[in-house]
């Protein structure tokens, strides 16, 4: 471990009325399930890493490996409770009976049930950011952000946010309670949410936070084809995008990723990275990424992306990339803000 002094990252405010937060955030998911197995001291050095890097808004959910995540972080956020804005969310239940169990729940009895849960295992009084993990078009959104506003006025949770919503529906939820953060896949390779959310958040200054930021690792090249080089509980060999013919599409549209990285010194990762943080100036609004790595090395590589900045050209060459991906973001999209786009 080096001891010598790491370059913090600059801030912006979180919606128009929360804290000010580091530019970049942080992923926790990969700590707990869903990557491999993971090496815990190494993770929790990573986490450390955070605080130094001025990597403040950590993000986790209830659905990750069933608490297991929450619980991971909860003596870090003992030892750093004033310096780290905590994102945590609800709607995606499991059955410990049932590996497989997923089911979208938003009803507001469901939301003061999960809300309890999830202070006792992080160890906390109040959630500085609570999303809604995802969106149940059977439940009115007026009862399930109004559920979520009563969270705020007892205290429980100060800023709220959704997930995988769209521009008419993050509009409706801010008519209840004002939002101060979405969250939704974005990336060189996932652009969907620019149709309706992007302008919409842009308009209401809500903050975007993009996950799977670096297209879950394919975009760094650390693997070409999941099902060959992914172990057996990684569960990117699931996904439409990352093996047979569709990886082979995608690891060709890398090309001007790599050419982007030789010519700034740096890595395929920061280039993607950088690119996503640029979308703040392209749209005109507040954009925090939260990549997410089990290794301190991969954290100072991601924020070192805050501090590039991408010509006209070279975002030119990346403009064209989304369109040409082969394969859903998820086997089955019908969760997913796209499958609501009218």
């Amino acid at each position: 471990m080096s001891n010598s002094p790491i370059e913090k990252i600059s801030t912006v405010r979180l919606g128009t009325e929360g804290p000010q937060i580091g530019v970049q955030g942080f992923g926790a998911m990969g700590i707990s399930e869903f990557y491999g197995d993971t090496d815990e001291a190494a993770a929790r050095d990573t986490l450390e890493a955070t605080v130094e890097a001025g990597v403040t808004l950590i993000d986790t959910a209830d659905v990750y490996g069933s608490g297991a995540n929450e619980e991971f972080l909860a003596p870090f956020l003992a030892a750093h409770r004033d310096e780290v804005t905590l994102a945590t969310k609800f709607a995606i239940e499991r059955r410990a009976d049932d590996p497989h169990y997923r089911a979208i729940n938003n009803s507001p009895a469901y939301i003061k049930k999960a809300v309890e849960a999830s202070l006792r295992r992080l160890g906390i009084e109040t959630i500085d950011l609570y999303y809604m993990h995802r969106r149940d078009p059977q439940v009115p959104l007026a009862e399930s952000v109004g559920a979520m506003a009563e969270l705020v006025q007892e205290g429980k949770v100060k800023y709220l946010g959704l997930s995988e919503v769209t521009g008419a529906e993050l509009r409706e939820a801010y008519a209840v309670h004002p939002i101060a953060a979405l969250q939704s896949e974005w990336s060189v390779f996932s652009r969907d949410v620019e149709r309706s959310a992007v302008p919409a958040a842009a308009e209401l200054g809500v903050t975007f936070v993009p996950y799977s930021p670096l297209g879950r690792g394919f975009l760094t090249g650390a693997f070409a084809d999941a099902s060959k080089d992914l172990s057996g509980g990684d569960f990117r060999q699931f996904q439409p995008r990352f093996t047979g013919d569709n990886a082979k599409t995608n690891a060709a549209l890398l090309e001007p990723l790599h050419k982007i990285a030789a010519a700034h010194g740096a890595t395929t990762a920061q280039i993607a990275l950088a690119w996503v943080q640029q979308r703040a100036q392209v749209h005109g609004l507040t954009v925090v990424p939260i990549p997410g790595t089990r290794k301190r090395t991969r954290l100072l590589e991601n924020t070192g992306a805050t501090r590039i900045t991408l010509s006209a050209e070279e975002l030119a060459l990346l403009e064209p990339v989304a369109g040409q991906v082969a394969g859903d973001r998820y086997p089955d999209m019908s969760s997913t803000s796209a499958a609501r786009e009218q």
